[in-house]
């Protein structure tokens, strides 16, 4: 009977202490032990039609970033743009158009879902940015809501959906009625990375705006 009892608890000790945590629990553990991440992405916008969702567009891509403030956001199909911020300016690339717009990152940043992926230091800079609360279980995964503290953030809600520890969806509501989805993919966490890679070259002959 004791050694029956001895496995349970060694069993029991075995389970991630995600299995039991919380959506906002994992989310902030996530971003506390992950100095950085890279991965795919699918973004999909969706419109209401008769009152029910459809899909518009749907992009894909790449990411990387490195806490705090250090990223890039790689849209591949079905066009080529850049995000990248290098912790100190925000740069955005339109291949197409040959473009870069710099912009000063915190100013970018605020209460953006890039702000609340990769921007965050800790939960502290979460906390001050953003306002948390259970949604619950669905699709498979553990949800939570983010409110963006901000007045002028052009998101009124941003969901996340956690599983086994690590942010996997998103739904981004706008001020508009309208909201996207992202999914992540194959994400792998804390990959070496060096700073210079952040560093934006502007390609020759690129238009530059700032703002």
């Amino acid at each position: 009977m004791m050694a029956k009892l001895a496995a349970g608890a060694f069993a029991l000790a075995l389970i991630p202490a995600w299995a039991s945590a919380t959506a906002v629990d994992q989310f902030k553990s996530f971003v506390t032990n992950n100095k950085s991440a890279k991965g795919e992405f699918t973004q999909q916008q969706v419109k209401m039609v008769d009152g029910n969702p459809k899909i518009s567009k749907t992009a894909t891509g790449n990411f990387v970033f490195a806490r705090p403030g250090k990223f890039i956001w790689s849209y591949v199909k079905p066009y080529e743009q850049v995000l990248q911020a290098d912790g100190d300016k925000l740069y955005i690339y339109d291949k197409d158009l040959n473009q870069v717009t710099i912009r000063p990152l915190g100013n970018s940043l605020g209460s953006s879902p890039a702000a609340i992926l990769f921007g965050s230091a800790g939960s502290a800079d979460l906390d001050k940015n953003f306002n948390f609360k259970e949604v619950g279980a669905k699709q498979g995964l553990e949800w939570l809501e983010a409110t963006p503290k901000a007045k002028d953030s052009q998101f009124e809600t941003i969901g996340i959906g956690m599983k086994d520890g690590v942010p996997v969806a998103l739904e981004l509501h706008d001020n508009f009625g309208q909201f996207s989805t992202l999914t992540l993919k194959n994400l792998e966490k804390n990959p070496a990375l060096k700073p210079e890679q952040f560093k934006f070259v502007v390609p020759a002959g690129a238009d530059v705006f700032r703002q």
